[in-house]
């Protein structure tokens, strides 16, 4: 009888069409779910004044969402790991493409909000899920660039939302944008057939056949012998509460370094988005529209993101995400100086790419360091704490706005948190990651013993 290493065979398999079919699809649902988390940004002028909300109420509406995504990292993160990672994108897709088109059937801002907190449990859940697939299907030498360059659809979902939204407003009105973001709903069919489930699930299942189908699809030099069993690492065998299991095998520390990074990261991301066109503005800047600086900072993300994994996939992970804070915290200081129109334009597009571009490389780290059977509970959990991050960020920053603070001193309060993500990486203890453990010799193939 053979035992077949699934994990192994996944990590030396050569990328085919089997692995780019996986990346175009993840790729897409992350490009729609940027587009439903941007579109009520582009659309909130419109909005405010139709409904003729205050800033405050305005600020809610748009928060409405953030709180949604928390709650659906944590929770749709963790339940993928039981009903099936591929069910779990579903639902995801399903809850951010539906209530996101409902939100522009509505009318007050009561009911809009409540429609996007519950786009915003998709959006927020779809995340982990996405990585969690990517990492677990991509060749080991490789797998940092293929997750990065998934999760830079997140990027041009931002920047296609802000290039359709301000014609389609006009024309149309805000209600247009946030309709149009129900069209995802059509592909469900094609995901479902499309993408592969979870291997550790199939085989928790005892779905063997499946598992024996994707695996001759991974890697094409695999021969199915009829009295074949297949195996996982034993850190990839899930037992017991898939939560308590991320404070397991040494795992606690670095699972809240992973938090405490998450938290800073998004604190940065969200604090720009919200903040840089106001502060530029009031510093006397002109920058022309928001558009603008929506285009640059999803410019620079995406530029950070592929540069973050081509450089993580050849060098050590944790370190390039060290460099990537501490670019960080010195990009988002440098903008608070006066400088000439180009250099701003540089540092934006730095400041995105170290930010938005480094939490895409985080969540690639996430996925790699923990073990299959709980990488989707893992990541979700990371996200959905950083969250926190991400609702307080527009909080903190208007009140320092707020307080007629010098231009240096804000903008020094939101790259203060990027010294601090990059103490917390620097603190994992990349030993216990599921990466880094020793891989058996030979061939997966060949590893067989006689029943």
């Amino acid at each position: 009888m053979r035992h077949i290493d699934v994990h192994k065979l996944a990590d030396e398999a050569r990328f085919n069409r089997f692995h780019f079919g996986i990346l175009a699809w993840c790729a897409i649902i992350i490009i729609c779910d940027g587009y439903d988390l941007a579109v009520a940004g582009i659309a909130l002028p419109s909005i405010m004044q139709e409904m003729g909300v205050t800033a405050q109420s305005a600020g809610f509406m748009v928060s409405s969402a953030l709180f949604g995504m928390m709650f659906g990292a944590i929770f749709l993160g963790t339940i993928a790991d039981r009903i099936g990672r591929r069910l779990a994108i579903v639902i995801c897709l399903v809850l951010f493409s539906v209530f996101t088109a409902a939100a522009g059937f509505t009318s007050d801002p009561y009911t809009f909000s409540v429609m996007r907190f519950l786009a915003g449990l998709g959006i927020g859940g779809v995340m982990p899920n996405v990585v969690a697939q990517m990492t677990e299907y991509s060749p080991k030498r490789i797998r940092s660039t293929m997750v990065t360059l998934m999760f830079s659809g997140y990027a041009v979902g931002g920047m296609l939302a802000a290039l359709l939204g301000k014609g389609m407003i006009e024309a149309y009105g805000w209600q247009s944008v946030f309709i149009a973001a129900g069209v995802p709903v059509i592909l469900i069919p094609f995901i479902l057939k499309g993408l592969p489930e979870s291997m550790p699930f199939l085989i928790r299942q005892g779905r063997q056949a499946e598992l024996q189908d994707i695996l001759v699809r991974m890697e094409p030099s695999y021969r199915v012998q009829k009295d074949d069993s297949y195996t996982l690492p034993a850190a990839d065998r899930a037992q017991g509460a898939p939560i308590g299991r991320l404070f397991q095998d040494g795992r606690g520390f670095s699972t809240i370094m992973f938090w405490i990074a998450f938290f800073m990261c998004l604190f940065m991301v969200y604090a720009l988005s919200s903040w840089l066109a106001k502060l530029m503005a009031g510093a006397g800047y002109s920058l022309g529209s928001a558009l603008t600086f929506v285009l640059v900072l999803n410019f620079g993300a995406v530029i950070g993101a592929v540069g973050g994994g081509w450089l993580a996939d050849r060098f050590h992970i944790k370190y390039v995400l060290v460099g990537m804070y501490l670019l960080a915290a010195v990009s988002i200081t440098l903008l608070g100086y006066k400088v000439s129109t180009p250099v701003l334009f540089l540092l934006v597009g730095l400041a995105g790419a170290s930010t938005i571009g480094t939490q895409i490389v985080t969540y690639a780290y996430a996925g790699q360091f923990y073990p299959m059977a709980v990488r989707s509970t893992g990541i979700g959990w990371a996200s959905g704490v950083g969250r926190s991050g991400a609702i307080l960020a527009p909080i903190v920053i208007g009140t320092l706005v707020g307080m007629s603070l010098p231009l240096q001193q804000n903008f020094l309060a939101i790259a203060i948190p990027a010294a601090i993500a990059a103490v917390a990486v620097a603190c994992i203890r990349h030993e216990r990651s599921a990466s880094a453990r020793p891989a058996p010799r030979g061939n997966p193939l060949a590893q067989a013993t006689e029943a």
